[in-house]
């Protein structure tokens, strides 16, 4: 397969949560369609649907939506995508339940405070907006059918389903493993701790050059790692 970068990337940054925070979806343009990576909430729904059809997309040239992890503010828009444009959504099971039935805390270990924020009407998932995924995104998931030339890679840690898009040419699209809010950084809110830095240590075995965060502005893997690991330096002297 060829490292030849074969799409076009737009990033769509949403304000969510009264504007005080902001969630990124990434749209893909391959040489036989596009593909949207996280949906954003519904309450963005006209302002992604104007930035999509921007870029080109119509009804029945979406071809894939993939959800990085079940949360409201990636998942808000999944089900009226694919019913107005056709795109299969694509999701790991373990975190199906949280978009079947609209709980975030699904399958999670929340802490008592994040279980209240999980509760909050505006962080659920509507009913109207509930789905159930086409298909099961599962570790080593190979994207080239889609005509994108990448991988799915499973990193639980911000939810037991957080998934991964990584490209052949080190592209990582990394959901909310990492965000980039201030500086790159572990998601402020993470599950399970001991799983994330699994997943960071998995990270290390893969050729990573960039990472595009659900959060914040994208950054190299290695600005992330020397910052990680210094504050590991500080906390042995």
């Amino acid at each position: 397969m060829s490292s030849t970068k074969r799409f076009d990337l737009k990033r769509v940054e949403l304000k969510i949560y009264g504007g005080i925070a902001t969630v990124n979806t990434y749209l893909l343009k391959t040489d036989s369609g596009f593909i949207l990576i996280d949906t954003g909430p519904s309450s963005k729904r006209s302002l992604l649907e104007k930035e999509i059809k921007e870029a080109g997309c119509k009804p029945g040239n979406l071809k894939l939506i993939i959800l990085t992890h079940g949360d409201a503010d990636h998942t808000g828009n999944a089900a009226y995508l694919r019913q107005e444009y056709g795109g299969k959504l694509a999701l790991h099971p373990d975190d199906s339940v949280m978009v079947q039935k609209g709980d975030m805390s699904h399958n999670r270990k929340v802490n008592p405070l994040i279980k209240v924020l999980f509760a909050l009407p505006f962080v659920k998932l509507k009913g109207k907006d509930q789905f159930k995924e086409d298909i099961e995104l599962k570790d080593g998931f190979d994207l080239s059918p889609y005509d994108l030339n990448a991988k799915i890679i499973h990193i639980p840690g911000h939810s037991q389903g957080s998934v991964g898009v990584l490209t052949v040419d080190g592209d990582l699209f990394c959901g909310d493993l990492l965000e980039n809010t201030a500086k790159p950084a572990i998601n402020s809110i993470m599950d399970d701790e001991d799983a994330a830095h699994s997943s960071i240590e998995k990270l290390k075995k893969y050729n990573i050059n960039m990472v595009y965060p659900g959060h914040g502005n994208p950054f190299p893997l290695k600005d992330f790692l020397e910052i990680a690991n210094s504050h590991e330096t500080v906390k042995l002297d």
